[in-house]
């Protein structure tokens, strides 16, 4: 692949923060919660966080979500699986006022 492609590629891994309970509590511990592609792996967050928010990154670990199973009347359907990052930041690192969060 060549580098071009693997920058473009890595602009398209993180789909956006994941905001919850959960999200602002680690975000005290320098912790930042994003919603990934599915087939994603830890080294590509890592240098995708990297790329787009120019932080050091300490550690990544990701958790794949299962699409829950909804009705609609007499309609059976499934809302799609996703996966979700939980992104170690360095000392002294910060994305907060990128991503929306205080």
């Amino acid at each position: 692949m060549s580098i071009a492609a693997h920058q473009e590629r890595l602009m398209t891994v993180i789909r956006g923060p994941h905001v919850s309970e959960k999200s602002h509590r680690v975000a005290e511990v320098n912790q930042v919660v994003l919603k990934v592609r599915t087939d994603a792996t830890k080294k590509e967050i890592q240098q995708a966080v990297e790329l787009l928010f120019e932080v050091k990154v300490k550690g990544v670990t990701v958790a794949n979500v299962g699409g829950k199973a909804k009705r609609f009347g007499q309609t059976r359907g499934r809302r799609n699986d996703w996966k979700k990052a939980y992104v170690t930041l360095a000392e002294g690192s910060q994305v907060e006022t990128m991503l929306g969060t205080e």
